[in-house]
């Protein structure tokens, strides 16, 4: 490729060379050149002469372009999430992108995995954000990096910790707020300099630094966003460019655009609309010549939540969408190439008010063209790379074979024991007391589940329950309370934040006071929006129009995804020793099935070649999955769609396999779930269509 040399000759000479520069570089392109392409001559010349030295690394924007090291370059990127994919995969994905044709990695930077807990720092395993980075060195793969703080990416919170929660007093997120952003510079003062060595002009493969993340669909702080552009600055440097993504409208990129800061403001907008004329709005929200055009979110799929269709587009119609912006040397990014799996709590939510809630799936598919188990062969993948080859500046690689994928059969589960059991043998676990409900955060309970204990009188005649404000799914049992007799809740109801509803308490025969369970499960935090989030009850619980005081919480320590794994706090022993332990002698009266009773379930299945595969909940209620100690997440198929749990192949063994099962309610009459070996998202009755946000 032509390098940009000294201006040393005419005018008519220069603007030849460019014109070879370019047919070079961009083949083919439309032709003639349009006017937009053709560099201004006063800003080429000055660039030039800033680049004396051709071999040094540098990427930077100019004439409404990108550059790198001397030569114009179209971003051709795409969204692949580290903490979706487990690391043994990471190349394996990271090499299927490059076949699609990309040249470029985008991926959020989720400050709750990294830092679960205050000051408790995280960047091993799923979290090693730099084995990641260096991967994508070793392959060739640029790298955007949207370092936050907030992130949304349908990740719990938008990938703030919980634990903010519990500030005092609250602070106010995203927002020129002291406290927020004292804690903000604390975690980008680990985070920056962890990754500073990694930047393109240090010989390494990051290009571009995301400020904030759709900030003008958010609200009005340019001071917020001055203050992360001055502490990037002062951990990553001058000689990098800093970026905002926001909608291509003018209130979006007004409130979002960091004027003054040389901060170059990119666009994402609905796959399908016409991209020129929002890339012509883009310009005027950058410097002039600072505004090569960038969708940096196209949307080759979309999100999915519990009780939708599964999303699905047209591979023809996204890939023709994608030409629409290449055919003109504009630059895109396929949010997302690969979706990968929310492994664990980490699946984030929509909703705007408090009925208005939609919690995303364990699968993270997308349908994006690399598919949630990095399959190639689908139609998506096929268009788009027919569509990036004929605009990639060098051919493109040959596409890997779709990994193995085995089902291992039927697997027969038995019940371990009831939670309501375990918690009350459990003498590790603690419980809370307080006059009143507490929230999860404050009880410490940042994921999963919580339960909360209460005693009531009865009255001979029933009474009346309701929770004005429970997050975001609570299951209501009562029992006598008594020293001398032992009784199994009784399920009563299922209180629904996006379906509240009174409970009407049965009438009790208790010789004395009735004990009140609600196991309440949050099942993942707003990630996008106005809306703050905490998880619990969070009002007063009135019997019969009368708060309920004096409450007991206890935790449910069940492993999430960046926590120890060996060991299953519930038990104090491994999950893989669920079977056969004496626990199960001490609590014989709790093995009886009850439809409606959470309790524990575990199964063994042989491997003899490991591959990946999938677990089948078809049949089942709702509950949580763990595959050798691994959370691999939430299923619900009684609700649907989503109807088999991704495992892949890193986390299953030769030999035998354990499955541990917290099955919340109708477990499979049978107790059987079947190990297969591909996707099903056909499962539950679809109560709404796929929302577009």
């Amino acid at each position: 490729m032509a390098k940009r040399q000294s201006l040393k000759s005419t005018t008519i000479i220069v603007l030849l060379l460019c014109l070879v520069a370019f047919s070079t570089v961009f083949a083919p392109l439309p032709s003639p050149l349009s006017n937009s392409l053709k560099p201004h001559k006063h800003h080429h010349d000055h660039h030039r002469r800033n680049h004396q030295v051709v071999n040094a690394r540098k990427f930077e924007i100019a004439d409404d372009m990108f550059w790198k090291d001397g030569e114009p370059f179209r971003i051709i990127g795409g969204d692949l999430h580290y903490f979706r994919t487990l690391p043994e995969y990471w190349e394996d994905r990271l090499t299927r992108a490059k076949a699609l044709g990309l040249n470029a990695i985008q991926t959020y930077v989720p400050w709750n995995l990294h830092e679960p807990k205050e000051g408790q720092l995280d960047f091993n395993g799923i979290a090693d954000i730099v084995s990641f980075l260096e991967l994508c060195h070793k392959l060739d793969l640029l790298v955007m990096l949207r370092a936050g703080p907030y992130i949304c990416a349908e990740w719990d919170f938008g990938g703030f910790p919980a634990w903010l929660l519990t500030k005092e007093p609250a602070i106010k997120f995203r927002s020129s707020d002291p406290a927020y952003l004292a804690l903000v510079d604390s975690w980008w003062g680990v985070l920056l300099p962890k990754i500073s060595h990694l930047l393109y002009h240090k010989g390494g493969p990051i290009i571009m630094v995301q400020i904030e993340n759709e900030f003008g669909s958010y609200g009005v702080d340019k001071d917020y966003l001055h203050h992360l552009v001055n502490l990037a600055r002062t951990h990553l440097g001058d000689d990098l460019i800093l970026y905002t993504t926001d909608g291509g409208t003018r209130e979006t990129l007004t409130k979002g655009t960091i004027n003054g800061d040389g901060v170059f403001s990119a666009v994402d907008f609905s796959t399908g609309e016409d991209p020129w004329p929002i890339f012509n709005l883009q310009k005027e929200f950058n410097t002039p010549g600072k505004s090569p055009p960038l969708s940096a979110e196209f949307y080759t799929g979309w999100l999915t939540h519990w009780g939708e269709n599964i999303a699905k587009t047209d591979a023809i119609s996204t890939a023709s969408a994608l030409e629409k912006i290449l055919s003109r040397n504009g630059s895109a990014v396929l949010y997302m190439a690969h979706g990968g799996t929310n492994f664990g709590f980490y699946n984030g939510a929509n909703g705007a008010q408090e009925s208005d809630y939609l919690a995303d799936l364990t699968s993270y598919d997308y349908d994006a063209p690399i598919s949630e188990s990095g399959d190639v062969d689908g139609a998506k993948f096929k268009e788009l790379r027919r569509v990036i080859a004929k605009y990639s500046a060098t051919s493109l690689p040959p596409v890997p074979k779709n990994i193995e994928k085995t089902g291992y059969g039927r697997i027969k589960l038995e019940k371990m024991s009831s939670l309501f059991d375990i918690l009350e043998s459990n003498v590790h676990i603690k419980p809370i007391e307080s006059e009143n409900p507490i929230s999860m955060e404050a009880a410490g309970q940042m994921f999963g589940f919580l339960l909360y204990t209460s005693e009531y009188i009865t009255n001979g005649k029933g009474s009346t329950l309701s929770i004005p404000k429970v997050h975001d799914r609570a299951q209501v049992y009562v029992t006598c309370h008594s020293d001398n007799k032992k009784e199994r809740p009784q399920y009563v109801a299922t209180i629904d934040r996006w379906s509240n509803k009174h409970v009407n308490l049965p009438n009790s025969e208790c010789a004395s006071t009735s004990k009140l369970l609600i196991l309440v499960e949050n099942m993942g935090r707003v990630n996008y929006g106005q809306y703050i989030d905490s998880k619990g009850i969070l009002s007063p619980v009135y019997l019969d129009g009368k708060p309920l005081l004096k409450w007991k919480m206890l935790p449910i320590p069940l492993s999430n995804l960046n926590e120890p794994q060996k060991l299953n706090p519930i038990f104090d022993k491994p999950y893989s020793d669920f079977i056969g332990a004496s626990i199960r002698k001490t609590l014989k009266s709790s093995l009886r099935v009850n439809l409606k009773e959470p309790a524990f379930y575990t199964g063994t299945f042989v491997v003899d070649k490991v591959t990946d595969t999938y677990i089948s909940f078809n049949g089942w209620g709702k509950g949580v999955a763990f595959v050798n100690d691994f959370n691999i997440g939430r299923f619900w198929p009684s609700y649907g769609p989503q109807c088999n749990l991704y495992v892949p192949a890193p986390i299953l063994q030769q030999g035998k396999n354990v499955l541990v099962v917290l099955g919340l309610e109708s477990p499979e009459h049978e107790l059987v779930v079947n190990s297969v070996d591909e996707p099903d998202f056909t499962c539950g009755s679809k109560h709404t269509s796929v929302r577009q946000l």
